[in-house]
């Protein structure tokens, strides 16, 4: 009785069977999205360049994830926020300038009183 090739071909079923009802678990749990078809061509290219950068297939759910997780990096609010010139920043850089010519008329005045000594 040789059993031997059935058993590895029956392990082979229960393996691929596994792995079947494995993926079709996985099927059940994703959710679908609508997006027009400039987000798509969009979302499809910064897949492409994680996919280059990875150097391996990158499904558009991973691609979602890595660019969901760089928002979280990045706050851009925050960004924006810091750059946002304040309600006063006119008067200060005014006020530097000023400040910048009576330093020049300063330096001015202590360089021509040096030549007058040294006359």
């Amino acid at each position: 009785m040789r059993l031997g090739p059935y058993l590895f071909v029956m392990l082979d079923a229960k393996i691929r069977l596994r792995k079947l009802i494995f993926s079709m678990v996985n099927i059940t749990l994703m959710t679908t999205i609508s997006v027009t078809e400039d987000v798509k061509q969009k979302l499809l290219e910064a897949a492409s360049e994680l996919q280059i950068k990875l150097g391996r297939r990158v499904d558009l759910n991973e691609a979602l994830r890595f660019l969901v997780d760089q928002r979280e990096k990045k706050n851009p609010k925050l960004l924006e926020e810091a750059c946002k010139p304040t309600a006063a920043a006119k008067e200060t850089i005014e006020g530097l300038l000023k400040e910048r010519k009576l330093d020049e008329v300063r330096l001015e005045r202590k360089i021509s009183s040096r030549h007058q000594r040294a006359d």
